[in-house]
């Protein structure tokens, strides 16, 4: 394999990773690169990105909707009222990742991003967006890289601010799954402007 896209059962070309299940698949054409806005849609993404942490994206896609569920649609107001009942809920929640420190970061982040104003979350991620035309579009998957300056920054600046379970690497993951950088590779039917 050359690390270059491949070709989907639709004959369309598409990042390799994209095509080894049918979940895969939905992901990387519907949502993976999108621009992705609000308060509440980026402490889900934040959240997800952390319990992937050491562990396989598919796992944590094909328990997304449990997640949903278990943390309140990741709503950061109701998230910050969950209790130490809540917390041991969690914590005995097969539909999620039972993983203490990852939920624990989780509840003490919500009740620090609680008292930010609104949008405030969504103006910073967002502020450590590169500028896309100082990126070359990847050619293979080894032109990707797993952290960037900007990701290192982000991550810094999340951990002065109290935010925790977030290093370089999966702000790295997050900037890509929320569309502040387009990783598709160049050709890739996915890259690029979409409505």
């Amino acid at each position: 394999m050359s690390g270059g896209a491949e070709a989907a059962p639709d004959g369309g070309l598409r990042c390799p990773w994209g095509l080894s299940t049918e979940d895969y698949l939905s992901y990387h054409d519907t949502e993976w690169g999108r621009p992705v806005h609000g308060d509440d849609a980026l402490f889900e993404r934040l959240c997800l990105e952390a319990f992937q942490s050491g562990l396989s994206w598919l796992t944590i896609l094909r328990r997304r909707e449990g997640f949903r569920t278990a943390f309140a649609g990741f709503s950061i107001a109701a998230v910050a009222e969950f209790t130490d009942a809540d917390r041991d809920r969690l914590l005995a929640d097969a539909g999620i990742i039972r993983n203490r420190a990852k939920i624990e970061a989780t509840l003490a982040n919500a009740k620090v991003l609680a008292g930010w104003a609104p949008g405030e979350l969504d103006a910073l991620i967002w502020s450590y967006a590169p500028d896309p035309a100082g990126r070359p579009a990847p050619q293979v998957l080894g032109d990707v890289p797993a952290i960037t300056p900007e990701s290192t920054a982000l991550a810094k600046e999340l951990k002065k601010r109290s935010i925790r379970f977030v290093g370089p690497t999966t702000a790295y993951a997050l900037m890509q799954a929320c569309g502040l950088v387009d990783d598709h590779l160049a050709d890739c039917v996915a890259r690029g402007p979409r409505p």
